[in-house]
């Protein structure tokens, strides 16, 4: 991809975002401060639809010069805008989780028989369909605070972008400018947020353009697993302990290591630290491209055991913290 055309969706997603802003002030579409909320002001909500815009031209364009990878492309951008369509409504008026999760289930699948009757490789294209689904409801789970999901999936773009050639490749250096494109304006204090309509869209990209990253390099594709090792351990963590606890896990809550750690130090140190991770995590992929499987699974384990010790440990504190308040 090109700087230029890089620049220039990431132009587009600021303007998209500066839009959906001015339409949501218009539309009274407001985020009200809560029990539940990390924000103290009631904020617009929906900016990620100039994400999904942003990502809808590279996928058209993009599916244009497909070639025979062309219902791949189809079935992604197809998927990306049922994701984004439930997403968007749910932020006007909101929707049954039952129904949110058909919605992504479908789109997913979709995007999975595509991949498996395009390459044949169905093992893989069974885990696209479940990754999909699973991102799709992390990034919503961990879009939270300002900036944080929109700056963790530019990361994990950049760095597929930067291992993938061609179409896959161009995808997600695509993903990577609409989210910074997105960023003024949930730094350094938020002005609008991304909406379900964004962090299910942000969830859906990156979940194909994992599985993508992990079948090119199918010996190591355990690797792929270190850059959204922030998003994977504190949402699953939190998940399991709250399942463990006989807690209804699947309503709204303020239980995740970044919601407590941001109630204690703010949103930019939080934003910053998991940013940092993700980027060392990204420099291990890079420094362990050439190892052997074993060294790879066990660095990989490595990491994982490393953050969920940080887990628990800020979960630690976190309850600490809320003793004394």
């Amino acid at each position: 991809m090109s700087v230029a055309w890089w620049m220039l969706l990431a132009a587009l997603a600021a303007a998209g975002t500066w839009l959906a802003r001015r339409y949501a002030l218009a539309r009274a579409l407001l985020d009200a401060p809560g029990e539940r909320r990390a924000h103290e002001v009631p904020t617009p909500r929906g900016g990620g639809i100039a994400i999904v815009a942003a990502m809808l031209v590279a996928s058209l364009v993009l599916l244009a010069r497909a070639g025979a990878a062309w219902p791949v492309m189809a079935a992604f951008t197809a998927g990306l805008v049922a994701v984004a369509v439930v997403g968007w409504i749910d932020d006007h008026r909101p929707l049954s989780a039952r129904l949110r999760l058909c919605v992504h289930a479908g789109a997913a699948l979709g995007f999975a028989l595509a991949l498996g009757g395009t390459t044949g490789q169905w093992a893989w294209a069974g885990m696209a369909g479940l990754g999909i689904v699973a991102l799709v409801n992390i990034w919503n789970f961990m879009d939270g605070i300002d900036a944080l999901a929109a700056s963790q999936a530019a990361l994990v773009a950049a760095a597929v972008g930067a291992a993938l050639p061609g179409i896959a490749g161009a995808l997600a250096w695509s993903l990577s400018a609409a989210c910074v494109g997105f960023l003024p304006f949930n730094l350094p204090r938020a002005r609008i947020f991304m909406g379900d309509v964004g962090s299910g869209a942000l969830g859906y990209v990156l979940g194909a353009l994992l599985v993508m990253a992990a079948m090119s390099l199918p010996s190591r594709s355990m690797l792929w697993l270190l850059p959204p090792s922030a998003f994977l351990v504190d949402a699953g963590l939190t998940l399991a302990r709250r399942v463990l606890r006989g807690e209804a896990w699947w309503t709204a809550h303020a239980q995740h290591a970044y919601q407590g750690w941001a109630r204690r130090v703010g949103h930019g140190p939080v934003t910053l630290a998991y940013a940092g991770w993700t980027v060392a995590a990204v420099a291990i992929v890079w420094w362990l491209r050439e190892a052997s499987t074993g060294f790879i699974l066990a660095s990989v384990t490595a990491w994982y055991t490393a953050a969920a010790f940080f887990w628990g440990l800020l979960q630690a504190r976190n309850a600490a913290a809320s003793r004394r308040t």
